[in-house]
């Protein structure tokens, strides 16, 4: 029996899925979720036009990422930068000041990040402006 609070189990499809323009030449696809019920963790994929670089933010929970293509550099408030190659992947503290940013002035570059709660936010570090991730992608 299913009630309205058991999900089932889903295969996201990113070439299907709308995307949403994160600024700075960023958009994100959003993929697990809480609207299809996930709990404990959510991610996505955004991709990077070329040059682009999104603003130095910081999460309320752990983070990690992978790079799926292009050349990117990773920079965080306090440590060096760190360029990344294809399948480098990431694991980031929560609270850390970082930000992801393409290479290349020709090719873009694809990131999936993943996040240790589903009620992640994300907080501006120059404005303190604080949203749940997962909002940043209604439509």
């Amino acid at each position: 029996m299913t009630t309205s609070t058991e999900y089932r189990p889903i295969v996201l499809k990113p070439d299907q899925l709308k995307s949403h323009d994160r600024g700075g030449g960023a958009k994100t696809i959003p993929l697990v979720s809480p609207a299809i019920g996930a709990s404990t963790f959510i991610n996505g994929i955004t991709e990077f036009g070329p040059s682009a670089a999104i603003a130095f933010h910081s999460h309320n929970c752990e983070e990690s990422v992978m790079l799926l293509e292009g050349n990117a550099v990773l920079e965080m408030e306090g440590h060096e930068s760190v360029v990344l190659k294809k399948h480098d992947t990431t694991w980031l503290p929560a609270n850390l000041s970082h930000r992801f940013r393409n290479l290349s002035d020709t090719e873009s570059m694809k990131i999936l990040w993943i996040y240790a709660n589903a009620q992640a936010t994300r907080k501006l570090t120059e404005t303190g402006e604080t949203r749940f991730v997962y909002a940043e992608h209604k439509s």
